[in-house]
This record gives C-alpha cells, sequence and structure tokens, in this order.
C-alpha cells in the first residue's frame, strides 16, 4: 500500500501563499513514474475538489478556479508532492488532501492522505 502525508496547511490571510507537501511512504522506489498524484479539497457541506494533478509522465491539469494561482510539482528523490498556492481566497479555505491514483489489471487502486486544513481568512 501507499501511505501519504500532507503538511503545509495553516491561517493565512487573503492574497497570502501557502506551500503544501504531500510525503509518500511506499516499497515502490519511484511513485511518481507508476501513480498520477493529485491534490484535492472539501470544504463542510460540499462535494470533494479536485484542485490539480500532475501524471506520472508529468503532465499536469487544474480546476478552473485556482488555475494560474496554485502549481503541482514532484520531488522523485523525496517522493513528495507539493501544491504551491498563491493569491489565496476565502473561498479556498478546505482541507487539502494528497491522492494516489493508479489503475492496472482491470483494478483501480486510490490512497488517501489524512488531509491539512488550510484556511484563508483576514
Amino acid at each position: 500500500q501507499v501511505q501519504l502525508v500532507e503538511s503545509g496547511g495553516g491561517l493565512v490571510q487573503p492574497g497570502g501563499s501557502l506551500r503544501l507537501s504531500c510525503a509518500a511512504s511506499t516499497r515502490i522506489a519511484r511513485i511518481f513514474n507508476i501513480y498520477d498524484m493529485a491534490w484535492y479539497r472539501q470544504a463542510p457541506g460540499k462535494q470533494r475538489e479536485l484542485v490539480a494533478t500532475i501524471t506520472s509522465t508529468g503532465s499536469t491539469d487544474y480546476a478552473d478556479s485556482v488555475k494560474g494561482r496554485f502549481t503541482i510539482s514532484g520531488d522523485d528523490a523525496k517522493n513528495t508532492v507539493y501544491l504551491q498556492m498563491n493569491s489565496l481566497k476565502p473561498e479556498d479555505t478546505a482541507v487539502y488532501l494528497c491522492n494516489a491514483y493508479r489503475r492496472w489489471m482491470g483494478n483501480e487502486f486510490n490512497y488517501w492522505g489524512q488531509g491539512t486544513q488550510v484556511t484563508v481568512s483576514a
């Protein structure tokens, strides 16, 4: 299995920045060559929302709501995925969760971190 641990959340004022980290622990040496990685977020009373993805081939994609403000990246040597969040807005307030996804042999594999709280407030 894959264990994911997020960190870097906190309280920030509107317009500020945070960088979230997702550290993966697994027997797989280079997880990012096998799994697609993503950041989701979930606010109370709302559906879980896909924020950003980075595939095993390195391509990235973003939700329209964060495009131009957030950047997803990975460090293969550290098995860590980052989410750089700039120009934060109150609507960005949520628990942010890291996800690892793989489809193999007709099955889908999903692993989730515990989440890290991001609060954007004056």
